[in-house]
């Protein structure tokens, strides 16, 4: 669980109705995650474009890595202490590489450190990436058509539309 936090007011992570989500420049494809479970604040990790900072909460002692569409990756729990208050610092690299596209090879890495730790507010540590910075100046409630696919009349685009739906509570 995460305090509510809009995309845009940082360009790399967001949080609504307890789930919080990493941004990505790709549209769709696989992306490498690195998990660091620390018992203290560790140090931001160097040679990274963008760095942020978030705190949660998860009352169940579990805080998973989800793809959107799969079963959660073989990764272990961020809530390496059980049940409590983390702090959550999610880096990236590479988001400029494909953005909005498709793509077979890995382009994109992540690195997400989590510890114990008090609420403090949500924190951008370090801002570089061309695509964050596209994120941070849109408006809140725009929403970005990517390309044809969207339209309602694919698969795919009906897809988007009910998790877009979803994501704003509407489950009509």
């Amino acid at each position: 669980m995460a305090d509510d936090l809009d995309a845009t007011h940082n360009g790399l992570v967001s949080a609504a109705g307890g789930v919080i989500e990493v941004a990505t420049g790709i549209h769709t494809g696989n992306v490498r995650v690195t998990v660091e479970t620390h018992s203290q604040r560790p140090d931001p990790a160097p040679g990274w474009e963008e760095i942020a900072e978030m705190p949660c909460h998860s009352p169940s002692g579990e805080l998973l890595v989800k793809p959107m569409m799969d079963d959660p990756a073989d990764l272990p729990s961020l809530a390496s202490q059980g049940p409590g208050r983390y702090r959550l610092r999610v880096h990236a690299l590479g988001r400029d590489t494909a953005v909005d596209q498709s793509t077979d090879d890995v382009v994109e890495s992540y690195l997400i450190q989590s510890w114990p730790a008090a609420h403090q507010d949500a924190l951008l540590v370090h801002a570089t990436d061309a695509y964050g910075a596209e994120v941070r100046a849109r408006p809140a409630a725009d929403t970005q058509v990517i390309d044809q696919e969207d339209s309602l009349d694919t698969q795919t685009g009906r897809e988007r539309d009910i998790l877009r739906r979803a994501g704003r509570g509407d489950y009509s």
